[in-house]
């Protein structure tokens, strides 16, 4: 089982992401750090396009690619893009507890239901669109979800450091999830 680490103080920020855009990264959301004024972008951040998440960070400190579940496999010119051309180094991929992306298969009825009422869809084109893309952006569990997508990320890009982080947001802190090795 993966642990989750509460960042409640740097000394507490794993050793290998203090001192980078990762650690800052804790330090403005969970530490309150004061605001440093940047003119590019320090990392990319990978997270979920749940309304309930906001992250204290100072403006121009971070590309964000917001996703359901965080799932960047569909969004990897845009990584290519941060890191090839605005030149980050580090990517913090964000999964959070209660996302909407885990068990989508419970949520049939209603996805259907509000693409009728709300959008006008055929009821059997709405369940079409849910079969067809429902295991595309199915995730399973959160946390093991984004150490299978740091690891592909990390597979993907050798040379960028890739921090899975969780969002939980009983108390809209970010925690570092411990890998097993």
């Amino acid at each position: 089982m993966n642990n989750i680490l509460s960042i409640s103080s740097r000394d507490i920020i794993p050793a290998e992401y203090r001192n980078t855009p990762i650690g800052l990264l804790l330090e403005y959301h969970n530490l309150n750090r004061p605001y440093e004024t940047y003119t590019a972008a320090q990392l990319l951040v990978g997270m979920c396009m749940d309304n309930r998440k906001h992250l204290h960070i100072p403006d121009n400190f971070a590309y964000i690619i917001r996703t359901g579940g965080a799932n960047l496999r569909y969004s990897e010119f845009k990584v290519s893009y941060a890191i090839a051309v605005g030149g980050v180094g580090y990517i913090a991929l964000i999964g959070h507890t209660q996302c909407g992306m885990v068990n989508l298969i419970a949520r049939k009825e209603k996805f259907v239901q509000g693409l009728v009422e709300t959008a006008g869809w055929e009821p059997e084109s709405a369940e079409e669109h849910f079969h067809h893309y429902a295991p595309m952006f199915e995730i399973g569990n959160e946390i093991d979800f984004i150490l299978s997508e740091v690891k592909r990320l990390r597979l993907r890009y050798p040379k960028i450091v890739v921090a899975p982080l969780l969002y939980r947001v009983e108390d809209n802190l970010l925690y570092c999830i411990e890998e097993n090795k």
